[in-house]
């Protein structure tokens, strides 16, 4: 498949991880702080306006529900408030450039909300079965480059460039690039066959099918996986969103495929994750890194082990682990994590001591909510539990783990047009079925799949067999 097809999507993924990374060190840089007035308010009151410029982005990110998803104004509407971010401030007060930065960080969030919600389902919907785990996985990678990349860049302005103004800005203008190249080459790229579909342009579906695949559009492994598409669609009409969230009560295993995306973003928040991304220099700060430049430095260098690790993952575990275990290792070791940083700043209170180590749209509307969350409390937290904030984050991931243990089925090998037979009878059996050790649970009893998966599977097998050949 063409490699600009997944590379660009993720380019714009990186604008967004870089956006994440980027305002936690611009914060904790004193040039930054001296002219928005932050160095000369209370630890409390700081920590309160750190949590709005950098939470007020996440509330932008849940316009994404609005009726302009799949317009290309959310890419305008990151660059417009990228771009007015790094001019906030020039010719008015500090207080009046706090309003604006408030505003462009509100606008470059519906961007970037618009995003997060388009470019996952670009990616899995063009991508081919057999590597989909892997391109989805590919999002991940791009926002931890992007995550880098503002740390490292976060670092070059404290080192490079004398205290004023433009150590601030600059970070800011540098975010807009990826975002303009992603924009420019975007435009050459296919629509997703499944959106063209829905809407009964199935000549341009085939066009586009044959396009990924780098076969011709009358293949026929080609025709079959349209006629799969189709037939996906056969039975659906478009309805009124009242009348979609009525439905996604209608019986309890709807509600169960509703939910389970939404209680997975919510655990993912809750885990910390976030929080570290938007404050690592704050947190490396209480752990007793106290110059900007090496709290900075030290941001730099955990950006690059969560790059290197997120791509070993992907590259050597996501397929062969699968991603319930994948999930449940991963809150573990998060959860593990968190209590060691807890358990550490509970016996040093004191920063003297530096440790040795430092080990569907609603679902993607209920992570933005909880970004927003995590994003407003984080800097409360820290002033006012201190070490409890980790140890919130470390139970929260061991709650993740045994969720996904006992309620989230294996979906490694599943087509994504029957990934919700797996949810169709006997989940919970299903779900120990997949998980280490969780036959022991079960005794003789064992998951029956529905909806002829079988059958589904085996044409499955045919038509990759074609592609391949």
């Amino acid at each position: 498949m063409p490699t600009s097809l997944l590379s660009l999507p993720l380019l714009d993924t990186c604008a967004f991880g870089w956006d994440i990374g980027l305002i936690g060190g611009v914060l904790a840089l004193p040039s930054f702080q001296q002219y928005f007035g932050l160095d000369k308010e209370s630890a409390s009151a700081r920590a309160s306006l750190s949590g709005n410029i950098v939470s007020v982005l996440q509330a932008g990110g849940l316009c994404h529900h609005i009726k302009l998803v799949g317009e290309p104004i959310w890419q305008k509407a990151f660059a417009v408030g990228s771009a007015i971010q790094s001019i906030v401030g020039l010719g008015s007060t500090p207080a009046a450039g706090l309003k604006l930065l408030y505003f462009s960080r509100f606008l470059g969030g519906v961007g970037v909300g618009l995003m997060s919600a388009l470019v996952p389902t670009y990616v899995s919907e063009c991508a081919p079965r057999v590597i989909r785990g892997r391109c989805t996985g590919g999002i991940e990678v791009a926002v931890g480059l992007g995550n880098m990349l503002s740390f490292w860049v976060n670092y070059g302005v404290a080192l490079h460039i004398s205290p004023g103004e433009m150590q601030w800005r600059t970070p800011i203008i540098v975010q807009m690039l990826p975002g303009i190249i992603f924009f420019l080459f975007m435009l050459f790229q296919p629509e997703s066959p499944r959106w063209l579909v829905e809407r009964g342009r199935y000549t341009e579906a085939a066009d586009a099918l044959g396009y990924i695949v780098r076969k011709d559009s009358q293949d026929d492994a080609v025709q079959l996986t349209l006629s799969e598409i189709r037939e996906e669609f056969a039975d659906k009409r478009k309805l009124p969103i009242t009348t979609q969230f009525k439905k996604m009560g209608e019986n309890r295993i709807i509600a169960l495929r509703c939910l389970i995306p939404s209680i997975a973003t919510f655990f993912q928040q809750w885990t910390g994750t976030n929080a570290v991304n938007y404050y690592s220099p704050i947190i490396f700060a209480n752990l007793g890194i106290s110059s900007t430049t090496a709290s900075l430095f030290a941001t730099g260098i955990y950006g690059v082990v969560k790059f290197v690790v997120t791509c070993l993952v992907l590259a050597f575990v996501i397929e062969s682990w699968g991603r319930k275990r994948t999930l449940i290792y991963g809150g573990l070791a998060q959860a593990i994590t968190m209590i060691w940083i807890g358990g550490y700043s509970a016996v040093h209170p004191e920063p003297t001591v530096v440790p040795s180590t430092y080990s569907c749209p609603i679902a993607v509307g209920v992570t933005w909510l909880f970004t927003y969350v995590i994003a407003q409390i984080t800097p409360i937290m820290l002033a006012h539990i201190t070490y409890g904030t980790y140890l919130v984050f470390g139970v929260a991931s061991v709650i993740m783990a045994i969720w996904v243990y006992v309620c989230i089925p294996e979906t490694t090998g599943y087509p994504l047009e029957d990934v919700r037979y797996l949810f169709e009878k006997d989940i919970i059996i299903r779900s120990l079925q997949d998980a280490p050790g969780g036959r022991i649970f079960l005794g003789k009893r064992c998951a029956i799949l529905c909806g002829g998966v079988e059958e589904k599977l085996l044409r499955m097998l045919t038509r990759n067999l074609r592609l391949v050949t």
